[in-house]
């Protein structure tokens, strides 16, 4: 027997909306049907944003600095972000995040220098605030972005995630589903989903290293 060779298994929309129904013990027969479904499908995206990093949605992005400007509007598709650096003459300085209360707690946030702290306003167009604000226009802010997935927009529509989330993808979408049209299985496709959903999460994660190392203050030899 021989392999197929091939590693471009993907589900386009309209396929996800099919494998969820058949979970569910139903078919797809009307427009409607599709229509429920996709909106459901975004809605499950959305969640995914709340539940924590989605390593792939990770954008690194910049910032070239303005002389007295302290505020800078991010794209409308970012979440929230991860961690800022100052970029000065090829040296990257890492900046403190401040809470809200921090922040406008700060006297004087005219001061210029050096960028050393930044608070994220989350409005809708998310905005980051940097003290001191910079004193030249040559500084560059770099910050890792979490950003918003693609939409489905229409079914023939690819999805924006790796394969190795197209099982959790599927088990959610039925379990949504399953919440309108098929609520005896609600409790089955719930826990389907939840456990794909934590065994990709925990693949995805950041694998940096940890060391442990003891403290012997108050060690004492008997």
């Amino acid at each position: 027997m021989t392999t197929s060779g091939s590693k471009d298994f993907e589900l386009d929309v309209a396929e996800y909306v099919e494998e969820a129904f058949e979970r569910c013990g139903l078919e797809v027969r009307t427009g409607y049907d599709l229509k429920t479904a996709k909106r459901s499908l975004n809605l499950l995206l959305a969640d995914w944003a709340n539940r924590g990093l989605n390593q792939w949605t990770i954008k690194q992005r910049s910032i070239t600095m303005v002389q007295g400007d302290g505020e800078y509007d991010l794209g409308s598709d970012v979440i929230d972000v991860l961690s800022v650096v100052c970029r000065r003459d090829g040296t990257d300085y890492s900046l403190e995040r401040l809470s809200r209360d921090g922040f406008l707690t700060i006297p004087n946030k005219t001061t210029q220098g050096r960028a050393n702290q930044f608070f994220l306003d989350r409005q809708l167009t998310p905005n980051l605030k940097l003290w001191p604000v910079p004193d030249n226009s040559t500084d560059v802010i770099i910050y890792d972005a979490l950003t918003r997935m693609d939409d489905a927009d229409i079914y023939t529509n690819t999805m924006d995630l790796p394969f190795r989330f197209y099982p959790c993808l599927a088990a959610g979408l039925a379990y949504y589903i399953a919440l309108k049209r098929a609520p005896n299985r609600v409790q089955l496709l719930k826990a389907v989903y939840e456990e794909e959903f934590e065994r990709a999460a925990t693949e995805d994660r950041d694998r940096s290293s940890f060391n442990v190392v003891p403290k012997y203050e108050y060690y004492r030899v008997g």
